[in-house]
C-alpha cells in the first residue's frame, strides 16, 4: 500500500499543479480574445478617422501609396497604419496574457516589440507628410524659377524635392533608431559633394552668363563711360 502511494504521489502533485494552472490559462485566453476584439475595433476606428480627415488624399498626392503599390503592398498608407495599430493592441493583449501566466522572460521580449511599434507609426507619418512637403517644395521652387525665367527650372525643383525627401527619410530612420550617426554623417558628406559638384559645374558652364548678369546690374567703370551704358550709369 505504501509503495502504491509512493507511485501515486507524483501524479497527485502533477494534477494539483494542472488544477492551479488551468484558471490562469482560462484568464489568458479571455484576455487574448478581448484583445483581439479591441484590436479589430481600434483598426476600424483608426482607418475611419484617417479617411475622415482625408489622410489618404495626402498620401496619394505625395506618392506614398503608389510606392507601396509598386512594392507589392496590397493596402494604402491608411490601411498600413490601421494594421500597425491592430498589432499594437494584439501585442499589448499578449503581454498581459503572458504576465497572467507568469512567463516573464517572453513578456520582456514582447514588451520591446510593443515599445517599438509606436516609433514605426511615427516614422510612417513622418514619411507621409514629408513626402507631401517635399513635393510641395519642388513644385514651389519650379514655379518660382519659371516666373523669373531661370533655365532648367524643373531640374532645380526636382533636386530640391529629392533633397527634402532624403532629409525626411533620415528623420524617419532616426525615429526607428536605424543608422544613427553613420547615416547622418554619410548624408552630409554626400550632400556636400553634390553641392560642390553642382557649384563647379554651374561655375564652369555659366561664366559668360554670370559676367553678363554682373555687367548688366553692376557695370564696370569702363563700360559706364561708354555711350548707351546701363540705366544705372546714366
Amino acid at each position: 500500500m505504501e509503495r502504491m502511494e509512493m507511485f501515486l504521489e507524483p501524479a497527485r502533485a502533477f494534477l494539483v499543479q494542472i488544477g492551479a494552472f488551468l484558471p490562469k490559462v482560462l484568464i489568458a485566453a479571455v484576455i487574448l480574445v478581448a484583445g483581439w476584439i479591441v484590436a479589430k475595433a481600434v483598426k476600424f476606428a483608426v482607418e475611419k478617422g484617417l479617411r475622415a480627415i482625408n489622410f489618404h488624399v495626402v498620401t496619394e498626392k505625395a506618392g506614398v501609396d503608389g510606392f507601396l503599390e509598386r512594392g507589392g503592398v496590397q493596402t494604402d498608407t491608411t490601411g498600413l497604419l490601421g494594421l500597425l495599430f491592430y498589432w499594437l493592441a494584439i501585442l499589448a493583449a499578449l503581454t498581459m496574457a503572458l504576465n497572467s501566466l507568469g512567463l516573464t522572460s517572453i513578456t520582456d521580449l514582447v514588451q520591446k516589440v510593443v515599445e517599438f511599434i509606436p516609433n514605426v507609426i511615427v516614422a510612417v507619418l513622418i514619411l507621409a507628410f514629408g513626402a507631401y512637403f517635399s513635393r510641395f517644395v519642388g513644385m514651389a521652387l519650379t514655379a518660382y524659377c519659371k516666373s523669373i525665367e531661370v533655365a532648367d527650372a524643373e531640374l532645380l525643383g526636382q533636386l530640391a524635392g529629392y533633397a527634402t525627401m532624403v532629409f525626411v527619410v533620415l528623420i524617419a530612420l532616426d525615429q526607428v533608431k536605424v543608422g544613427g550617426d553613420i547615416v547622418r554623417q554619410s548624408f552630409l558628406i554626400i550632400l556636400t559633394a553634390v553641392a560642390f559638384a553642382l557649384a563647379l559645374a554651374f561655375g564652369l558652364a555659366g561664366q559668360k552668363r554670370a559676367a553678363n548678369f554682373l555687367e548688366r546690374h553692376w557695370p564696370s567703370a569702363e563700360s559706364a563711360k561708354k555711350p548707351g551704358g546701363s540705366a544705372r550709369s546714366k
